[in-house]
């Protein structure tokens, strides 16, 4: 049930991505930008899908008490093969690395998303995506890594970008890949009463 009218109802982001932003424009979301800083270090035992749950839990947490009245968005998305995670890379050359690890075949895309809201609104979720690469030359993964874009994506590519001509096959939410479900967040946005236009 919608907790306020949907006219007064305010979403926040609670992340600086402009991916994400861009997500919630093309769906016809309204927002503000309220970045959530946390510490992202992933915690010893730590499952893949634990780890981005937690982590959307607490940017979500860290802006809502910084905006009450408002219901704030969050999500984390990592990339997972052979149960490990891979998150941003640090240089270049971990970049090839990683990409040499998708390179011929597939690996999950994990974002946790949670929304929080007024009257002890909460809703949090972990979608999966799996996505499935194509076999890579190592002058294909020298070129990508050098062009800059993975340096700032996890699993070290942008299924958006210029690595898309890489994916052979998705199976499950698109933009769950770019970095957050928008098909879910609209569903829980239209139970909030967070107007859409």
């Amino acid at each position: 049930m919608a907790t306020t009218s949907p006219s007064r109802a305010r979403l926040v982001l609670a992340s600086a991505s402009p991916r994400r932003a861009d997500l919630l424009r093309a769906a016809g979301l309204t927002f503000d930008v309220a970045p959530a800083d946390i510490d992202e270090d992933v915690r010893a035992g730590e499952d893949p899908a634990g780890y981005v749950d937690r982590l959307a839990r607490q940017k979500a947490a860290s802006v809502a008490d910084r905006h009450p009245d408002a219901f704030v968005l969050a999500a984390d998305t990592t990339v997972v093969v052979d149960g490990m995670i891979l998150g941003k890379p640090v240089d270049a050359d971990d970049a090839r690395r990683m990409l040499r690890l998708l390179s011929g075949r597939s690996h999950e895309v994990l974002t946790g998303v949670c929304l929080l809201g007024p009257g002890a609104f909460e809703r949090a979720a972990v979608v999966r995506t799996t996505v499935e690469f194509a076999r890579l030359t190592d002058a294909e993964i020298a070129w990508y890594a050098a062009t800059g874009e993975p340096l700032d994506k996890a699993g070290a590519y942008a299924v958006q970008g210029l690595a898309s001509r890489f994916v052979w096959r998705i199976e499950g939410s698109h933009p769950n890949v770019v970095g957050l479900p928008v098909e879910v967040v609209y569903a829980w946005c239209r139970e909030a009463g967070i107007q859409v236009s």
